[in-house]
């Protein structure tokens, strides 16, 4: 039994914030018709790096979702897809504000012919205030929201995430939370509701360390001095003798001590969090003691000693490390076209109802015959929609 099975969601979203959470509820069980544009679909399907003309993004965050091709701006075209929605308790978009209401498939619309369907639209800057309407992509998000002024080195420009946190995170993970919320709430009182995700939003959300310190202090946190930056001994990254570098995160005193101890440096334990000279002094100490050995040797020699201590990993040593196989994160699917694909695996683990990758993502209009005949269309009449270029 899927944790999410009878659970049929409408997907308009493209490239990476919609997916990502319809991905996450699709793995769970979560019926989800991907509605595409006939001309072309999805932008990631032909974004780069590929594998026999698809694109990988896009095989990875649209597995076990169904594909229909719908011209939503054909008035045959917005009159099936609220067919769809009588039958629907999700629907999803990811358009800037104002564009489902172009197409006459805005929450009071589809409200109308459903009452109880959750509605979620997830933008950048939200459905309201002065930026709804400004472009923007992940970057922009984490730049307004004051992280990337916060992490990296004081005398050096911020620092950059390699992951899109606004994209995952304040806009897919967020609305996956959003959804569930407004789901449960609507078995109890039977009522739909509007979800409005503000990737800007979620990641301000995230500030909870640097905020918390502004609000109560009334100083902002400087790059390079924040501690949660690398600001302190106890919680930075240090080169080893081999080039590469490990991770310490000692926090709490009895990690502390702990490390203290293991490095003959007992003196140190009960500066932790001293500042000025001492700081420095130990600082200078850990850089020139890890750059004594390896990375792998400081992590053998820790992994034991229960200090908070790790490697530095590049992706392709991530992709073999024994947690993250013993985890099944790292998958592989057979898909008709690309063949064997590995793919991220799912990480969330439930014991009763568990997730589970039963299909590869669709091919455009893969269902779009499938999903019509179940509302009634006859062969004729689809083929009819298929020259009319409505699918």
């Amino acid at each position: 039994m899927s944790a999410l099975k009878g659970v049929r969601i409408l997907d308009l979203t493209l490239t990476l914030p919609g997916p990502y959470c319809t991905n996450l509820l699709a793995d769970f069980g979560a019926e989800v018709i991907k509605v595409e544009n006939p001309e072309g679909g999805d932008w990631f399907r032909h974004e780069e790096p590929s594998r026999r003309g698809i694109g990988l993004r896009f095989l990875n965050l649209n597995r076990n979702k169904k594909s229909l091709a719908l011209n939503l701006k054909s008035p045959q075209g917005k009159k099936i897809f609220l067919e769809l929605a009588k039958t629907s308790h999700v629907m999803v978009e990811g358009f800037r504000p104002g564009v489902v209401e172009r197409l006459g498939i805005h929450y009071p619309r589809v409200k109308e012919v459903n009452s109880q369907i959750v509605y979620c639209s997830i933008s950048g800057y939200g459905q309201d205030g002065p930026y709804r309407l400004l472009a923007g992509h992940d970057i922009n998000y984490m730049g307004y929201s004051g992280i990337l002024d916060v992490g990296g080195y004081e005398d050096r420009p911020p620092a950059l995430p390699s992951v899109f946190i606004a994209d995952y995170s304040g806009g897919g993970l967020m609305a996956a939370v959003g959804i569930l919320l407004a789901l449960t709430a609507a078995q109890r009182t039977g009522k739909g509701q509007f979800v409005d995700i503000s990737m800007f939003d979620g990641v301000v959300g995230f500030q909870h360390a640097a905020l918390a310190e502004y609000l109560s202090m009334g100083q902002a946190p400087k790059r390079g001095k924040f501690w949660a930056a690398g600001n302190i001994p106890c919680y930075s990254l240090y080169e080893t003798k081999d080039g590469k570098a490990i991770t310490l995160g000692p926090l709490e005193p009895h990690f502390w001590a702990n490390l203290c101890r293991a490095l003959g440096r007992e003196d140190f334990i009960e500066h932790q969090w001293t500042k000025g000279e001492k700081r420095q002094e130990i600082y200078s100490f850990f850089r020139e003691t890890f750059r004594q050995k390896t990375r792998d040797e400081w992590v053998a020699l820790f992994q034991r000693q229960d200090v908070c201590l790790g490697p530095v990993k590049d992706i392709g040593e991530t992709l073999e490390d024994p947690q993250v196989q013993h985890r099944r994160m790292i998958v592989e699917v057979e898909h008709p076209q690309v063949g064997q694909l590995k793919q991220i695996g799912i990480p969330i683990k439930l014991s009763e109802t568990p997730g589970e990758i039963l299909h590869p993502a669709p091919s455009l209009g893969e269902h779009t015959e499938e999903i019509l005949k179940e509302l009634g269309y006859s062969a004729e009449a689809i083929e009819g929609l298929r020259r009319e270029k409505v699918i």
